[in-house]
């Protein structure tokens, strides 16, 4: 099939703006094109080379990108810790920016060169790079567990480095650039001998591709449309809010939405635009799973615990007392992580030596024995792609010797630099990491190209328990399992996003050497862009990892107390929480445990342990906002599915984007001393006088 005919089949497609539900007609024709081979539609397009890959104004669009999806990735880090995949978003931006820029250039007649598909995949790389950073720099759990302000909350008060700009920075450079030159020499046998899936990688790719194809671009003119429509509403109502928040307890997200009783356990719809844009993205199981969390925890346990005071724990101690109610909330959240974390750990362990086998015994089976020489359409068709794509991908290797050199050079500096930063840290520590590092970012890696499931905090987890226990309390393990938490988690994570912009970069005919480079570019940008903007989040709002704050950063308290338990064990914990903890880390097990053995039909109604556990300490709100951009997005699809496929995904970036965005300026009023001009209290007549006043002039 020429590319004429295959162009004219995608023009073709009915645009979901126009589509009729359910018409088979339709259907057909997108499965007919689905079938089309994919670089027969770029087969007289001419691939810049690697260099030309790597434009100056697709790093300006993805600095600019970059500052956007940290704010977006910082605020969900310290609210809650969950955090979708933003690769679309960062895809549909970058294609949006730099072909509005291109047609400006174009009709000026100063266009010197096209935009391309590559160049789409560098901007997608350097922005997810970048604001990866937000996530594996532990500004929500490891790095803001060290602080003097979360240490006062756990049993361990007096081990603690409280943030700085300076320091932050200097540990990101020299342990966030690790984890790209491990898996560098691997790339061939994951993406072409292997041939792993990396469904997130795979996703971006397929969009990266459609959107340079005329209906495609077409299409995702509509999509930014949508997103720039919800991203100003989402703003706007930031700012709203943000208007009638003058004092404590002010605003809407003090609104008892769904009575006073259930607001005394944190049962109420907040009005975040965010959370339920990222309930839009997350799968249903997710949202269902955090909000059967929140009703198993604060429906059911902590009201029967709290009636067990002076019983259980001493009656007198403060709600967020270590010793007492607190305890049982953080400690049996930290036995679900820690249960489902060792589970998947296993099983991703095992899928990896079992696959690995697999594909290595293929192989030779494979150079034994004659293959068959398929001559259908469609195999003709994958192995012209599969041929293409590997070619080019083969093309411009990344020598082995400069990635092994690359990774001893930059351990060596780190092992000579750590000790400075973190005095507990002995170099010989971070040497064992740094041996042992490489096999665990391969299998963090090789998971996710399975699952697309990575596994950094659980590796980060292991860090702590091995290191911090090595350490000991007497030499601020606490301390020590904390950084080399942080050390494991952003060299286990930089492999697996790695992998996954190389396969990205395989489907979209990208360099692996532009897509090297785009990733140690955009890894530089996020040390210095996700520190500063934590940095500004740390100093406008005062109230950080404090429990029922807006910035509560469940996972530092949760971090902290896991080496708190790896170092000094569970004796101080009270009656019946170890017990309780066990049964609840045995429950992760099993849970998971059926999800695999029953039919996948039944399956995906199984709750997710991991999910379930978030909720325990923050409490069922944010469940309540998700599962409302669930029950949007279901009755979209069921109204028109297609629709709901093409602009769901967009609909959902742009709330997240613009309440993410609008915390820039909300904190730079903050920082200035401009406070919200209204207090529009809920919770109580007399507590505002204005309103009292007012009611009392109504008679």
């Amino acid at each position: 099939m020429g590319r004429n005919e295959v162009e004219d089949k995608v023009e073709n497609v009915v645009d979901p703006e126009d589509e009729h539900n359910g018409d088979p007609g339709d259907k057909k024709l997108k499965q007919e094109v689905g079938e089309i081979s994919v670089e027969r539609l770029f087969e007289d397009q001419e691939v810049p080379s690697w260099r030309k890959q790597l434009t100056m104004r697709a790093f300006v669009v993805s600095f600019f990108l970059s500052i956007l999806f940290t704010f977006i990735v910082m605020k969900l880090n310290l609210t809650t810790g969950i955090i979708p995949s933003l690769n679309v978003s960062a895809g549909l931006l970058g294609f949006f920016f730099v072909r509005t820029w291109t047609r400006l250039l174009q009709k000026s007649g100063l266009l010197k060169q096209p935009f391309t598909r590559q160049e789409n995949t560098v901007i997608q790389t350097c922005v997810v790079a970048s604001s990866g950073i937000a996530f594996s720099g532990g500004f929500g759990n490891y790095l803001l567990g060290m602080s003097e302000s979360i240490s006062k909350q756990s049993s361990n008060t007096h081990d603690f480095k409280n943030p700085s700009l300076g320091w932050i920075i200097g540990f990101l450079f020299v342990v966030s650039f690790l984890g790209l030159f491990s898996v560098v020499p691997l790339r061939r046998i994951m993406i072409i001998d292997f041939k792993l899936t990396y469904p997130s990688g795979t996703a971006t790719a397929y969009l990266i591709n459609s959107f340079h194809t005329p209906h495609g671009a077409k299409l995702a003119k509509k999509q930014v449309r949508a997103l720039g429509k919800f991203f100003t509403f989402s703003f706007l109502w930031g700012f709203f809010q943000w208007f009638y928040h003058a004092g404590d307890n002010c605003g809407f997200l003090y609104f008892p939405s769904l009575g006073l009783e259930a607001y005394k356990y944190r049962f109420y719809f907040d009005f975040s635009t965010a959370y339920v844009g990222v309930g839009m993205i997350c799968p249903y199981i997710i949202n269902v799973s955090v909000l059967v969390g929140g009703i198993l925890s604060w429906g059911l346990m902590w009201p029967l615990i709290e009636n067990r005071k002076g019983d259980w724990y001493p009656a007198n101690l403060k709600s967020d007392s270590m010793f007492g109610l607190q305890a049982y909330k953080v400690f049996i959240a930290i036995a679900l992580i820690l249960g489902d974390g060792l589970y998947n750990f296993l099983k991703v362990l095992s899928q990896t030596i079992l696959g690995l086998s697999h594909q290595l015994l293929t192989k030779k089976l494979s150079s034994e024995l004659p293959v068959a020489n398929h001559s259908s359409p469609t195999s003709s068709q994958l192995s012209y792609d599969d041929k293409r794509r590997s070619q080019l991908f083969l093309k411009d290797q990344i020598p082995t010797w400069f990635a092994i050199g690359g990774y001893v050079a930059i351990a060596a500096i780190s092992i000579g630099t750590l000790p400075h930063i973190f005095h507990q840290l002995k170099w010989y520590y971070i040497l064992v990491i740094y041996i042992f590092a490489p096999a665990l970012a391969f299998c963090n890696a090789y998971g996710c190209g399975l699952t697309d499931w990575s596994l950094a905090s659980t590796y980060g987890n292991l860090a702590i328990f091995t290191i911090g226990a090595w350490a000991g309390a007497s030499l601020g393990g606490v301390l020590v399992g904390l950084a080399a938490c942080g050390v494991m988690m952003n060299i286990v994570s930089t492999a697996s996003d790695l992998m996954q912009d190389f396969k990205t970069g395989y489907l979209t005919l990208a360099s692996p050497r532009a897509m090297f480079v785009s990733q140690l570019i955009g890894t530089s940008m996020g040390c210095v862009i996700a520190p500063s903007v934590f940095w500004l989040f740390y100093n406008a709002f005062q109230d950080i990892g404090v429990p029922g704050s807006e910035y509560a950063a469940p996972n530092a308290i949760v971090f902290r107390n896991i080496a708190i338990v790896g170092v000094e064990g569970f004796s101080s914990l009270p009656k019946n929480c170890l017990l309780l903890c066990f049964v609840f880390f045995g429950a992760a097990i099993l849970i998971n445990l059926v999800r695999d053995r029953v039919d996948k039909k039944w399956s995906r109604y199984i709750p997710l342990p991991m999910a379930m556990a978030i909720p325990f300490y923050l409490g069922p709100y944010f469940a309540i906002d998700m599962c409302v951009g669930s029950l949007i997005l279901f009755i979209w699809e069921k109204i028109n599915k297609s629709k709901a496929d093409a602009f769901g995904p967009a609909v959902a970036s742009g709330l997240i984007c613009g309440d993410g965005i609008w915390t820039l300026p909300a904190s730079i009023l903050a920082l200035a001393g401009v406070k919200p001009p209204i207090c529009m209290k809920f919770l109580s007549r007399g507590s505002n006088a204005e309103v009292d006043n007012f009611l009392k002039s109504l008679g």
